[in-house]
């Protein structure tokens, strides 16, 4: 049976909805140190325990809602980064997608049919509290709006069970009310769905990890060289998984072959602007980031933890534990 680790930010999240960590640990029948715990992990039974008792000791209208309210830039997330580093909301949905089928007990269907469609699918055979449902849902509704900076608003959220009173739902979603149905789903307008993300959305982001790396977010000069210009681009790229060369040479606006030519012109290539891109991200996410090893995989465009284990190994002659032991990064439980 797969496991997970909790996110490292999940104490800080509890603590801004007035939720004290230790009695939700406690209510869900989880030992109190468990977060810090080196290699402590939990089953998906134990997840959603997690959830049912932060709702249980809740005090306001709808955890969910007020979860969802607080999704923001402000602190280093690696789906939310992801997310905010694609083109629009089909592109995120799927970046997404693929976070959640490496680590995480519920997984995503996107399906863009007369809309945008994403509904959440249990690992079997485990279902997800109502709560957490919602809470799925709504936090495409609150990511939309932070990527778009637009009040975007969902076409219908369906749930098997909705919450009896759906004032506090209401409220967020503009008047919208979620409806019964045998899955939980929330569907975008063909508009909505390609609706471009504004510009740099993200950036402030890098500040958790790299100043540099963010300062290098900024538009080129133009005296900047093809290899710088690859380099910045594919900042943004890797994290939306567009991480090959006709993908940057799009966001350049020049052909593939193009871009190949004048990096050969300066003596180097994409594949060697790739890597050395890929090997500075991965110094700065081990040396500043509680990231596990599976996110910033993720986040590097890697499709298998193995992969990035491999390709650092090439580059430092280290893993990414020793690594991380070795510059002294911050301490986190559950690596993966």
């Amino acid at each position: 049976m797969p496991t997970y680790s909790l996110s490292a930010g999940w104490h800080r999240v509890l603590s801004a909805l007035g939720l004290d960590p230790a009695a939700v640990l406690r209510r869900a029948n989880l030992p109190a140190d468990l977060p810090e715990r080196a290699q402590a992990r939990i089953g998906p039974e134990e997840f959603f325990a997690l959830w049912e008792a932060a709702d249980a000791l809740y005090a306001g209208p709808d955890l969910a809602v007020a979860a969802a309210s607080a999704v923001s830039a402000d602190h280093f997330d690696a789906p939310l980064f992801a997310g905010l580093a694609s083109r629009d909301l089909v592109q995120a949905a799927e970046r997404v997608g693929v976070y959640k089928r490496l680590i995480y007990p519920v997984t995503l269907e996107v399906r863009t049919g007369g809309g945008l469609r994403i509904a959440l699918c249990p690992r079997d055979p485990f279902t997800p509290p109502a709560v957490l449902e919602r809470f799925e849902l709504l936090f495409w509704v609150a990511f939309a709006r932070l990527a778009t900076g637009a009040r975007v608003g969902p076409v219908r959220i369906t749930v098997p069970s909705p919450p009896a009173d759906q004032s506090a739902v209401a409220e967020f979603l503009d008047g919208v009310h979620l409806t019964p149905g045998h899955r939980a789903e929330v569907v975008f307008s063909p508009y909505d769905m390609h609706r471009p993300f504004a510009t740099g959305v993200h950036a402030g982001m890098w500040e958790q990890v790299e100043p540099e790396l963010r300062r290098r977010l900024r538009d080129q000069e133009e005296s900047a060289s093809w290899a710088e210009r690859t380099h910045t681009a594919l900042l943004t790229c890797l994290p939306a998984g567009r991480g090959t060369l006709a993908d940057v040479a799009v966001d350049l606006a020049t052909s593939p072959r193009t871009l190949q030519r004048r990096l050969g012109a300066e003596g180097t290539s994409f594949q060697r602007v790739l890597a050395q891109t890929r090997e500075r991200l991965a110094r700065a996410y081990l040396r500043r980031s509680t990231l596990s090893y599976t996110e910033i995989a993720f986040l590097l465009g890697y499709e298998e933890l193995t992969s990035f284990h491999r390709a650092l190994r090439k580059w430092t002659g280290e893993t990414p534990r020793g690594l991380r032991s070795r510059v002294g990064a911050p301490a986190l439980s559950g690596r993966r």
